[in-house]
């Protein structure tokens, strides 16, 4: 279940067109694409949502996409919804989950341009799709790839924050079992923590900022590889830097997980910053700003091993990420 491999998303691509209106066609580790508009360029991404918790399926639908527009360092515009659910969906259902993307966009002050509702045999469970656009001046994009030998890779928040809390709303039987009773109960709080629009925006504004991406599915390994590939560079993190949501550290023991999958863990509204050393202290600052306080992890090097320093010894970084989003959700221990 989810993202292709980039191999067989190489293969899929490989059918479009180049086209001279296109900046940033469809590719690996691109979240988003980018088309000209007169002078400034228009920065468009579409996310599904699906398996989230019910009642704040349409506040992530619309958060999902323009988070990644904002990461490219534009402010998140325009939308368009689609709804899809199998044929025993009730009106209300889909009214319900529409009232809660029409206020997430407001909030954003994005506009609902258009979209599409409807039942279909075959479908076992609500889906709903979401496409954001953005305009950005053409010297202020921000991609993943830009990333420059030397950057220093901030982390603003801790890893599997996505999981525990999703947990807790999808399974609350197994979160209280784990977390407890009160602290399972607290971590609804945390969902909004599972969009990035505002501190894309905020670092997107730091002269020193290179890269963005976020860390959803495949958590660290994903993102971070698609980073370094992206901007043809290597890197070299600490193990013992990285962040991890106490309640993902539980989980990590009850269930069993490696380190290797709990560096997978998908953890939605995370950011890796690629940032200038003369920059660094701004954009912590300006993370602190956003209530958040981030580790640096590491840093990317012109040689291109992908190295992970871990008690003191050297290794290779995780090439695949094992995430175990989908296994936890279930209760599967």
């Amino acid at each position: 279940m989810g993202k292709l491999s980039p191999k067989d998303l190489k293969k899929l691509l490989r059918c479009i067109k180049a086209d001279s209106r296109v900046v940033i066609p469809p590719m690996a580790g691109y979240d988003s694409g980018v088309h000209w508009i007169g002078d400034m360029r228009l920065v468009v991404s579409t996310d599904p949502c699906i398996g989230v918790p019910t009642e704040w399926f349409g506040w992530l639908l619309i958060h999902y996409a323009a988070s990644d527009v904002a990461l490219f360092g534009a402010k998140p515009q325009f939308c368009t919804i689609n709804l899809l659910g199998p044929p025993a969906t009730t009106p209300s259902t889909f009214q319900k989950i529409m009232r809660q993307a029409c206020k997430a966009a407001e909030h954003l002050n994005m506009a609902v341009v258009t979209g599409h509702t409807g039942t279909y045999e075959g479908l076992s469970t609500l889906v709903g799709v979401c496409t954001a656009y953005g305009q950005v001046d053409k010297n202020k994009l921000i991609t993943p790839g830009g990333a420059r030998s030397g950057d220093i890779i901030v982390c603003t928040k801790p890893l599997g924050l996505e999981i525990a809390v999703n947990l807790a709303l999808m399974n609350r039987g197994l979160a209280e079992k784990l977390f407890g009773v009160q602290q399972a109960r607290r971590l609804a709080k945390y969902v909004p923590m599972q969009s990035c629009v505002g501190e894309a925006l905020a670092l997107a504004d730091v002269e020193g900022v290179h890269a963005m991406h976020d860390l959803t599915e495949g958590g660290l390994v994903t993102s971070l590889n698609e980073m370094a590939e992206a901007s043809k560079l290597g890197f070299r993190i600490e193990y013992e830097r990285i962040s991890i949501f106490p309640e993902a550290q539980k989980l990590g023991e009850a269930f069993g997980l490696s380190w290797q999958q709990q560096l997978s863990m998908s953890s939605t509204g995370t950011i890796l910053v690629a940032v200038s050393p003369q920059a660094e202290n701004e954009v912590l600052s300006v993370l602190k700003n956003q209530g958040l306080e981030a580790c640096r992890l590491g840093v990317f090097t012109e040689e291109k091993r992908r190295i992970l320093v871990k008690g003191g010894k050297e290794r290779r970084f995780p090439e695949k990420a094992e995430d175990p989003y989908e296994r936890i959700l279930s209760g599967a221990l």
